[in-house]
């Protein structure tokens, strides 16, 4: 009887996941969620031009993926640091997979509590939390 190959297996389970992830319910608009939002906007081109941003996504977010798009420059030190996924609500990937940004919020003394976190290097998986690692959004950015 043969073998299976360890890296096959784990390739195959990444996959399974990231098409059940897929398939999860999505949120109203407006409402913290988890689930995967088919509807949701494919942004193409130049993010910061692109006015059709998710519904869920505050505007200031159009700033942070522009820059995210152009690697920086980031307003705060700790934009682009290694997101830890301590939570367990992202799919779990190797450390140094997910990285964290900013999404200013006006009238906030410090960064607040929105985030941009990204995965893969250059990022491919973008979801957004607006209650600081609670709940997470996913959406898509087409370069």
């Amino acid at each position: 009887m043969r073998k299976l190959n360890p890296v096959l297996l784990l390739a195959a389970l990444v996959f399974a996941l990231v098409l059940w992830q897929r398939h999860l319910p999505t949120s109203p608009p407006g409402q913290p969620g988890t689930g995967n939002a088919p509807g949701s906007t494919q942004l193409t081109g130049d993010a910061a031009s692109n006015a059709g941003l998710p519904a869920f996504l505050p505007a200031e977010a159009r700033d942070t993926i522009d820059r995210i798009m152009r690697d920086g420059p980031f307003e705060h030190r700790q934009d682009g640091v290694v997101f830890g996924n301590y939570e367990g609500l992202l799919p779990a990937r190797p450390r140094g997979y997910y990285h964290e940004y900013t999404v200013d919020t006006p009238g906030a003394r410090s960064r607040g509590a929105r985030r941009i976190i990204t995965g893969g290097t250059p990022p491919t998986v973008f979801y957004y939390t607006g209650d600081h690692y609670r709940s997470f959004r996913p959406f898509q950015v087409r370069p």
